[in-house]
């Protein structure tokens, strides 16, 4: 059964960090896109961050290009997204998502999606 399990989530001030992690596992993910994208209360969820196996291509949403970095260990399965600088507006469920396909997992059309954790940014 495949599963990517996020955490990292939680409560922070205005102008603090989070790092957020993504654990795949239930099949073999080499060749796969991992990305990150992020649903705020009453709204739809929108694209935050992609990365490719091997990392050698990465793609950010405007509103986070210079205070968000995405990573991934290959050998952990893991994904990563570093979150700096944060705002109140930064706050929503951030989802981890994968697929074979890079450009369908950057428009949200990915084939494994996890549960989401919580991120909070106090003013």
């Amino acid at each position: 059964q495949v599963q990517l399990v996020e955490s990292g989530g939680g409560l922070v001030q205005a102008g603090g960090s989070l790092r957020l992690s993504c654990a795949a596992s239930g099949r073999t993910f080499s060749g796969f896109t991992m990305g990150w994208f992020r649903q705020a209360p009453g709204k739809e969820r929108n694209f935050v961050a992609a990365i490719s196996w091997h990392g050698e291509r990465t793609d950010y949403a405007d509103s986070v290009k210079g205070r968000f970095t995405i990573s991934i260990d290959n050998a952990q399965n893991t994904a990563y997204l570093q979150m700096n600088s944060l705002k109140p507006e930064d706050t929503a469920v951030y989802y981890c998502a994968s697929g074979n396909n890079y450009p369908q997992v950057a428009t949200g059309r990915a084939d494994y999606w996890g549960q989401g954790t919580q991120v909070t940014v106090s003013s």
